[in-house]
C-alpha cells in the first residue's frame, strides 16, 4: 500500500432505486450494483445503502469529483429559539394517517399546523436550522400552499440547495431571478437590460416589485416594449396592474382595449370598469342604466328590466363577450355583463335616489331578480363596495341564509370579502347562530385568523348542538379541521366539559358520543399546542 487512495466512481443517478429493487427482491434475484454475484452480495447492498444514505442526507445529488461548491451565505435573522427548532423538527417528520373515516384520535394532526407555525416564524424574523431545510423544502414541495412562507423562511439557502437538487427547483422559479436580487429603482440601466433580456419569470417578478413600489414607474416601463410582446405574455403583464390600479392607468387600459388578443381586452375591461371614473365605466353606466327602471303604475314600486336585443360594435369594443356560453341566454348575458361592469355609484340617481338597501328590497318583474342581483353582486366585489356588499348579503339570519343577491355559498364569501375582519366575523357568527354549520364552511374560510371571541363561540355552540343532536361527527370534519387551525388557543378551558363522553339517547347514533369525545379532546390538545408553539416563538 503506498498510501494513495483508490478512486470511487460515483454511482449512476438511479442508484437508490437500484438498491430498493434488490432488497426487495433480494441479492439472490436481483444482484446490487457495482459488486458481482455471491454470499457476499447482502453485505455489499447493505454497505453500498449506508454509503448512498449519507450522500441523500447531504441534500446534493451523486456526482463525479468536481470544484467544491461555494458555500452558501450567511443568514443574518437570529437563530430560531431551541424549543421552537424541536419543534419544527417535530411538525416536518409527521405524517398525515392514511385512515379513512373521519377518526383519527385525539393526536393532533402536525403537518395541518405548519402552515401556522412558519407565519409566526417569519412574523417573528428567524432563520431556520441549517440541518431542517432539506425536510422543509420536501415538505414545500409537496404541498403547494406551504411554498411561500416556507422559502421566506428558509431564505437565500433555499435557493443554494435548489441549485443543487433539481427535486427542490420550485424555489428557483418562486425566487425572482432564480435567486438573483432585483436591481434597485434608481438603477435604471440594469432595470432596463433585465427587463429586455431577462427571463418571463424575472420579467414578471420585476415588474410586480417595482409595481408594488411605483406604479407609474412599472406602467411606463411596460409600455416601452408593449407593442411586440407575446399576447400570453401581455395578459400576464398587464395583470400586474391590479396592484395600485389607479386614474392614471386608464390611458394605458384604454389603448389595451384594441388590444388583438380577446383576453387582453377583457382584462383591461374589467381593469377599467374597475375605475368607478373611467370612461369605459361611464359607458357601462349609460348602457346599463338603460335597461332598468322604476315602474312606479302598481300599487308598489317595481323594477323593470329591458335586456339589449343586440351586442353592438361598441359593446363588444368595451370587453362585452358576445357568444354566451352553453345554456344561457344571450340578452340576460350582455344584459349582466352591463351591470356588472356599470359603477354601482349610478344607481342610487337612477332609481329614485334609494340607497343600496332599498334597491335590493325593490321587486324585480318578469324574473330578471336573480340575474339583476347577481350582477351587483359582481360588480360589489369587483368595485369593493361594503356598502352595496351589506345590501346583498342582507341579515345573517334572514330566511334562505342571505340576502337576495346571495345565490350561492362562493358569492357571500366573496361578498363577505369586502368588508373588514371583524365585520366579516359577527355575520358569520350570527349565519351560524341562525342556520347552524351545515352551508358554513365556506364562509369560515374567509374569516381572519385566530377566529374573533363571538365568532369561535358560534362555532363551538353549534358543534355542541351538532353533538347533543345524537348524529355522528363525521358530517362536520371539515369544519372541526378549521376550528383546529383557527380558533383563539385560549378557548381551550371553556371545551374542557365537551370532553366527556355524552349519555347516548335513544334515538342517537351508536356510539357517536365516543367520536365526539374523542374529536373534541383532539381539538382541545391542538389548541393548547398552538399555545405552546406561539410561546416558543415568543409570540406571546
Amino acid at each position: 500500500m503506498n498510501g494513495t487512495p483508490t478512486p470511487v466512481d460515483a454511482p449512476a443517478p438511479n442508484a437508490w432505486e437500484e438498491l430498493v429493487t434488490a432488497a426487495l427482491l433480494g441479492t439472490e434475484r436481483r444482484t446490487p450494483p457495482g459488486c458481482p454475484p455471491g454470499p457476499e452480495a447482502p453485505a455489499a447492498l447493505l454497505d453500498a445503502a449506508a454509503a448512498e444514505t449519507v450522500r441523500r442526507r447531504a441534500g446534493l445529488r451523486p456526482g463525479r469529483a468536481a470544484a467544491r461548491v461555494e458555500p452558501a451565505a450567511e443568514d443574518p435573522r437570529p437563530p430560531l429559539p431551541t424549543a421552537a427548532a424541536r419543534r419544527l423538527a417535530m411538525l416536518l417528520t409527521d405524517r398525515p394517517g392514511t385512515g379513512g373515516g373521519g377518526r383519527r384520535g385525539t393526536a393532533p394532526d402536525l403537518m395541518e399546523l405548519l402552515p401556522q407555525w412558519l407565519a409566526t416564524a417569519n412574523t417573528q424574523g428567524f432563520a431556520p436550522p441549517p440541518e431542517l431545510l432539506p425536510a422543509l423544502l420536501d415538505a414545500a414541495r409537496g404541498r403547494t400552499d406551504l411554498r411561500q412562507a416556507a422559502l421566506a423562511f428558509a431564505g437565500a439557502r433555499a435557493v443554494w440547495l435548489a441549485r443543487l437538487n433539481p427535486d427542490w427547483r420550485f424555489a428557483l422559479r418562486a425566487a425572482p431571478g432564480g435567486g438573483m436580487a432585483l436591481p434597485h429603482l434608481e438603477d435604471t440601466d440594469r432595470i432596463r437590460q433585465l427587463w429586455e433580456e431577462g427571463l418571463f419569470a424575472e420579467r414578471v417578478a420585476l415588474l410586480s416589485a417595482i409595481r408594488a413600489r411605483e406604479p407609474a414607474a412599472a406602467r411606463e416601463l411596460l409600455a416601452t416594449t408593449w407593442a411586440t410582446e407575446r399576447a400570453e405574455d401581455r395578459l400576464m403583464f398587464l395583470d400586474s396592474l391590479r396592484t395600485g390600479l389607479a386614474a392614471d392607468d386608464e390611458p394605458f387600459l384604454e389603448q389595451a382595449l384594441t388590444d388583438r388578443s380577446r383576453n387582453v381586452r377583457a382584462t383591461a375591461a374589467e381593469l377599467l370598469s374597475s375605475l368607478p371614473g373611467s370612461a369605459l365605466a361611464a359607458r357601462m353606466a349609460v348602457r346599463a342604466g338603460a335597461c332598468v327602471a322604476v315602474d312606479h303604475t302598481g300599487s308598489t314600486p317595481t323594477l323593470l328590466v329591458e335586456a339589449p336585443h343586440e351586442c353592438d360594435a361598441g359593446m363588444e369594443g368595451d370587453g362585452v363577450v358576445a357568444k354566451a356560453p352553453a345554456g344561457r341566454g344571450e340578452r340576460s348575458w350582455w344584459f349582466g355583463q352591463l351591470v356588472e361592469a356599470a359603477p354601482l355609484a349610478t344607481w342610487p340617481a337612477r332609481l329614485g335616489r334609494r340607497t343600496p338597501q332599498e334597491i335590493v328590497a325593490l321587486p324585480v318583474a318578469d324574473d330578471w331578480q336573480a340575474e339583476l342581483h347577481a350582477a351587483w353582486c359582481r360588480a360589489a366585489v369587483r368595485q369593493r363596495n361594503a356598502a352595496w356588499a351589506r345590501a346583498l348579503l342582507g341579515a345573517p339570519a334572514a330566511p334562505e341564509a342571505g340576502g337576495p343577491g346571495a345565490v350561492s355559498l362562493a358569492e357571500r364569501s366573496k361578498l363577505l370579502g369586502t368588508l373588514g375582519g371583524a365585520e366579516r366575523a359577527d355575520w358569520v357568527a350570527g349565519f351560524i347562530s341562525a342556520h347552524g354549520l351545515s352551508e358554513a364552511f365556506q364562509l369560515l374560510g374567509v374569516c381572519a385568523v385566530p377566529w374573533s371571541e363571538p365568532l369561535g363561540r358560534a362555532v363551538v355552540d353549534a358543534l355542541n348542538i351538532a353533538r347533543d343532536a345524537g348524529s355522528y361527527p363525521w358530517s362536520f370534519s371539515g369544519v372541526m379541521g378549521l376550528a383546529e387551525r383557527c380558533l383563539d388557543p385560549s378557548e381551550a378551558s371553556r371545551l374542557d366539559g365537551l370532553m366527556a363522553v355524552p349519555d347516548e339517547t335513544e334515538d342517537a347514533s351508536p356510539g357517536a358520543g365516543g367520536y365526539w369525545a374523542e374529536a373534541f379532546q383532539r381539538l382541545v390538545s391542538t389548541l393548547r399546542l398552538r399555545a405552546a408553539m406561539a410561546e416558543e416563538l415568543g409570540a406571546v
